[in-house]
């Protein structure tokens, strides 16, 4: 009999391995209604059905018809209503509940008019071509707060599943997600809400084209009314959480048309819908990104070839996914083996990680994915249980304790069966012996290994087995590649800013020699050193860790983010701490610091910037566990709780530190190598470094900083006592490309303060720029002519730019040569013209803001606000309102922030009455309150406006951040139209408009 080898196979890869965009055609003008018809030309070319379906009737109708062709089965009007009612639109049901349905419970039972049951699939998950498509396009939805009309909406089944709203070329796509919140907040739910069952939204603008989960949306909408309660920072971020498509190579596919033809193909769709999106324990909706479905699908993909052609047990069998630091690797494996588990061939899936601290840190991220998904163990003992148990699909466990398994059950009848083992983050551990007998006891296993951080062999270290050097020796083929610039370009993490701080300099009279040749342990231990660098922290921990910016929480309101502090060593820990907490004293400030470390083996290992570290205490010295034990006492005292260094609670003492520092509730960590790998808190925003590092454990530690949170963390912030500029640039090389260094780091000081030269351009510095400033425009002259005025505009945007970049280094204190008073009389002339220039928007002549752009959202980010205008009320007050300088010093502060200059009658009125009061911020509060009543007392009275109705307007107007001027709410306010008639009806609709503006600027952000 012939023997037939597979050539190639092809299971239809969600994620396309290269795409390359066609090239356009037309070159004319496309309307929305233009891009929305050749939209739903292109699915339709694409095997979607097209319906001209307006209204829910008819939605209702289609969808019992789509769930009847799916199932076989034919409903009767008695049986449809009841399933209808109690299964699709039930009225206790929202999105949550909607999409648990989909995701979880996509099998209903209908109740039949005889009393049996029967299943009714809402869609089929393991034959998703079973699935029907459908389109349509402008529903009407007449319910809810407001009538709405939808752009395009896909249907699966009959349910609309994804919904896609458009706007016109050269509209941003951000107004699109601005839509869809007004949609979700104001009509989804209404009538039978199905649109609540919307899972995937898509916003375009025919040149970007991005997708996000419904929870995303959700989310956003809570956190905003979650921050107008408490009064706190709308900083929601999560129009930045939205993603782009991508092929295979991670190159953004953006256009409208190419968007369609790959994320929108049917079995794309359908794939991410049934297979790569995640419902969390905490009920978010998490859809993957391509990168991630791209490299489980490689996973599966060799899994299969390698089954079929009898390679299991062998390096062929395996290989290595390279996902940078921070960019969602567990969510990754966790979908990864639950897919992986689900095959018919696979008994077990193993999930080994390399510490303990990880092994609880992944079972609480699978957990948070799928409660009970995953099984985690405490001893070998329990270990060998799970492994014997056919009912332990997935298991969590250290390298360790596989290690002791395997060393004491030899012949074990689990060696037999068919396992996939995923390493998570596979470094040089894990190429030693351990890693060689858990290989050859598996004899019929799937080896993949997860790194963000690969072995090369620039990075490999000296020793070991010269065969296990590297992460391609130890696990095989590279399945898939997203590197730190992947990750930054598509906005996953933060760049990094660096400062590097000269901690050693030679006496006077002292030839210059190399720094690095003192740079040893003992010269950098000296006490002298540690005080000026824990002087230097406390110095600039308020500027580097923003402090004086808010945002919410988990429903609470914080200022600024927290940080680690890594040295490197355990005497170098405790001398860091003891100073730390001696000159917090001596400041009279309270900050939450906390130190933790344990023994390890490989401390002073040369060839790995992050030894691994367990939670060994029994080891340490008597000094050193005495000091340990001194610092929990400290941290029990600040917290009410009750740990140790026995080893149990020195684990538990690492839990809580750990949660507490993503709850940026501790200010200061001192570590060693612990946290410095594996630990994510989204509030860390800085890593103080005096301890070398290089490689793989120079970015795993850096990364530390760099994730996401909201708009406030603008970057991850790095300050370094030791000269690591050359590991840094090294490391970045390595594990980005030949370009990372300009993308991942931003530039240094000298070249935003003097200037520099890229690519043949020169980009004018700081200096430069102030210098023409002062030439063209010296400070009290005004500035006549409208070309002037353009080159004003553009001349001090540029300034301002450079100041909010160079305001986040050290030097540039002392160095802005401009004076305050100079500044803020610039500023207040830049926003005179803004102002003047908005106010004339609707007129005819040419626009001065046609070919400038306005830096409105910097004047915001200077810390020119309502604290600290009651700052300087409070001292006013406190020179027995005597200090007339102080008045001064207010007016020129409100007069240079746009954001302040409508709220200037109320601050003045504010400062006529204070008294002896010693509370300043407390009576500025009660005096908004009582004024704002006041003045819209006034305007309800004056204009004869419906009471209820404006009070109500106003308040949905101060929740949604905006005045909405248009559609009918400002009408319900007017008083009726038999008061004035005909053209008068206009004018007193535009004049009130204009008070509730005034109004509306006033108070908005205010108590």
């Amino acid at each position: 009999m012939s023997q037939y080898n597979i050539v190639a196979e092809t299971a239809e890869y969600t994620v396309v391995s290269e795409y390359r965009p066609e090239t356009r055609v037309g070159s004319g003008y496309q309307s929305e209604a233009d891009l929305e018809n050749s939209f739903i030309s292109l699915l339709r070319t694409q095997g979607y059905e097209y319906l001209p379906l307006h209204d829910e009737a008819a939605l209702i109708t289609n969808l019992r018809k789509q769930l009847e062709q799916l199932n076989g089965f034919a409903f009767s009007d008695a049986e449809w209503g009841r399933f209808f009612t109690e299964c699709i639109a039930n009225s206790n049901e929202g999105i949550v509940e909607k999409t648990r349905k989909i995701q979880e419970d996509h099998v209903q039972i209908l109740r039949r008019d005889d009393g049996s049951t029967k299943n009714i699939y809402l869609i089929d998950k393991k034959n998703v071509h079973n699935n029907r498509l459908q389109v349509i396009n402008q529903y009407e939805e007449s319910g809810g707060a407001h009538g709405a009309r939808y752009d395009v909406t896909i249907l699966v089944n009959g349910l609309p599943l994804v919904h896609a709203e458009l706007k016109r070329r050269g509209v941003a796509i951000r107004e699109a997600f601005n839509q869809i919140k007004r949609y979700q907040r104001d009509s989804f739910w209404a009538a039978s809400g199905l649109f609540e069952y919307v899972q995937i939204f898509i916003i375009s603008n025919g040149t970007s084209t991005k997708y996000y989960s419904n929870t995303t949306r959700a989310s956003h909408v809570r956190e905003n009314a979650e921050s107008e309660r408490r009064k706190s920072k709308k900083t929601s971020n999560s129009f930045e959480f939205t993603s782009f498509w991508a092929d295979g190579n991670n190159r953004a596919i953006a256009e409208l048309a190419d968007f369609t033809k790959t994320f929108l193909a049917k079995h794309t769709l359908l794939n991410v819908l049934t297979k790569y999106c995640v419902f969390t324990s905490e009920d978010l909706l998490l859809v993957l990104r391509p990168y991630q479905i791209a490299a489980t699908e490689r996973i599966l993909s060799r899994i299969e070839i390698s089954t079929n052609y009898k390679k299991t047990g062998t390096i062929e069998a395996g290989g290595y996914i390279w996902h940078t630091t921070g960019s969602g690797k567990t969510l990754t494996s966790f979908k990864t083996a639950r897919i992986a588990s689900a095959l018919p061939h696979i008994d077990k899936v193993l999930f080994v990680v390399d510490r303990k601290d990880l092994d609880y840190q992944t079972m609480k991220e699978y957990d948070r994915f799928q409660k009970g998904a995953a099984n985690s163990n405490t001893s070998t003992r329990i270990l060998q249980r799970q492994l014997e148990d056919g009912t332990s699909r997935i298991i969590i466990t250290t390298i360790q304790k596989l290690d002791v398994f395997v060393s004491k059950n030899k012949g074990h009848e689990v060696f037999k069966k068919h396992v996939v083992l995923i390493f998570d983050e596979c470094h040089r551990s894990q190429f030693g012996d351990m890693h060689a007998k858990i290989v050859k006891s598996f004899r019929n296993c799937h080896l993949f290994g997860f790194t963000g951080t690969p072995i090369f062999a620039a990075n490999a270290g000296s020793g070991g087995n010269p065969l296990l050097r590297t992460t391609p020796q130890a696990f095989g083929d590279k399945l898939h590649t997203y590197t730190i610039v992947d990750a930054i370009n598509d906005g996953n993490v933060l760049p990094f800013r660096i400062d590097y701080i000269n901690t050693v300099k030679m006496k006077d009279g002292v030839k210059d020699k190399n720094v690095q040749a003192i740079d040893t342990e003992k010269a950098l231990a000296d006490p002298d050193r540690i005080r000026e660098v824990v002087n230097y922290i406390l110095d600039h921990f308020d500027q580097k860790t923003k402090r004086g910016s808010f945002y919410s929480l988990q429903g609470q309101r914080v200022s600024g983010f927290n940080s680690l502090l890594a040295v490197s060593s355990i005497p170098a820990a405790m001398k860091y701490y003891t100073e730390l907490k001696k000159q917090l004293s001596e400041r009279g400030r309270t900050l939450n610091i906390a130190v933790i470390f344990s023994y390890s083996a490989n401390e002073a290992d040369p060839e790995d910037g992050v030894p691994d570290e367990g939670f060994d205490t029994e080891s340490l010295d008597c000094t050193s566990r005495d000091f340990l034990e001194s610092a929990i006492a400290d941290y029990n005292a600040d917290f009410s709780v009750n740990f140790d260094t026995s080893s149990e609670k020195f684990q538990n003492y690492y839990k809580d530190l750990s949660m507490r520092m993503k709850r940026r509730e501790v200010d200061l960590l001192v570590v060693v190598n612990m946290f410095l790998t594996g630990f994510d808190a989204t509030t860390l925003n800085t890593l103080w470094v005096d301890k070398n590092l290089r490689q793989h454990g120079l970015i795993q530690a850096f990364s530390r900083t760099n994730r996401i949170l909201n708009s406030v963390k603008t970057f991850g912030n790095i300050v370094c006592f030791r000269d690591l500029q050359q590991e840094t640039d090294e490391a970045i090389a390595l594990f980005g490309d030949k370009d990372a260094g300009s993308i991942v780091l931003l530039k240094n000081y000298e070249a935003y303060y003097f200037g520099y030269d890229e690519n043949g351009t020169h980009h004018p510095g700081y200096s430069e720029l102030i210098e023409e400033l002062e030439g063209r425009f010296p400070p009290g002259q005004s500035i006549v002519g409208e070309q002037n005025q353009k080159d004003f505009i553009s001349l001090f945007g540029a300034v301002l730019r450079l100041r909010n970049i160079l305001a986040a280094f050290d030097g540039f204190s002392g160095a802005e040569i401009l004076s305050v008073r100079d500044f803020q009389d610039y500023q207040s002339v830049y926003i005179d013209l803004y102002q003047e220039l908005a106010k004339d928007r609707h007129a005819d002549r040419e626009k001065i803001n046609d070919d400038i752009v306005f830096e409105i959202e910097l004047i915001r980010q200077i810390e020119i606000n309502i604290d600290y205008i009651l700052m300087l009320v409070a001292k006013y007050h406190e020179s027995n309102c005597e200090d007339k300088s102080i008045l001064v010093s207010i007016t020129k502060a409100v007069n240079s922030s746009i954001q302040l200059r409508s709220k200037r009658e109320l601050i003045e009125h504010f400062i006529g009455t204070v008294n002896a009061s010693t509370n300043v911020d407390e009576d500025w509060r009660k005096f908004v309150r009582e004024q704002k009543e006041t003045d819209l007392d006034a305007i309800i009275g004056e204009e004869k406006l419906k009471e209820e109705e404006t009070r109500k307007f106003l308040n949905n107007s101060f929740r949604d951040g905006t005045l909405k001027t248009t559609g009918t709410d400002i009408d319900k306010i007017l008083p009726p139209a038999s008061r004035f008639g005909g053209g008068n009806r206009a004018a007193k609709k535009q004049s009130v408009i204009a008070r509730l503006m005034q109004f509306f600027e006033k108070y908005f952000g205010l108590v």
